[in-house]
């Protein structure tokens, strides 16, 4: 990525029984060459989410949305826009946040929302107000630039996703 580019935001993924949101910060390199979120092949979040639900993973991004989508999980980025060399959250520069309020009131059975990193929360906190209606958790990034915590350490920390995916009431048929 060239210096003082701009990248733009993936859409969000979210289905109509989206109970947890996971925010992460923008989209890296990868995810935006590819158009798919945590693409980078090093980048621990699929393999985490797999660990959490204790399920064996999954082999095409479709089926990845699928997986997501049964267990109530909605992805999207806290920034609309940045500019950004590489994938660093550090480099993050001239920012403009997505309206995640505005897609929280969209999908009103998000009861948790997760970040991913500190980065994320950093940038939410900046723009948007702690809603008194959510429940809010940071988690240890998933990304290979992130080695203070072992793979079994954040997995310990990821298994909150499933606590609030599991605790939440999912939509039933005909509703």
């Amino acid at each position: 990525m060239e210096p003082n580019s701009r990248i733009e935001t993936l859409d969000p993924l979210a289905g109509p029984d989206s109970r947890v949101l996971i925010l992460g910060t923008a989209p890296g390199a990868l995810a935006m060459q590819s158009g798919e979120y945590f693409a980078h092949p090093r980048n621990q979040f699929w393999r985490l989410l797999f660990a959490v639900f204790e399920t064996s993973s999954a082999v095409s991004y479709q089926e990845k949305m699928k997986f997501l989508q049964a267990r109530g999980i909605a992805l999207w980025e806290v920034l609309e826009s940045c500019e950004r060399i590489g994938s660093s959250d550090s480099a993050i520069r001239n920012e403009r946040p997505n309206d995640v309020p505005r897609f929280l009131a969209q999908h009103p059975r998000i009861r948790h929302v997760f970040f991913d990193s500190r980065a994320a929360k950093k940038f939410y906190q900046k723009y948007h107000p702690l809603l008194d209606t959510i429940e809010y958790g940071l988690l240890p990034s998933p990304s290979p630039a992130y080695a203070s915590m072992t793979f079994e350490q954040k997995l310990e920390k990821w298994k909150a996703v499933r606590l609030a995916a599991d605790s939440l009431p999912q939509l039933q048929a005909g509703r």
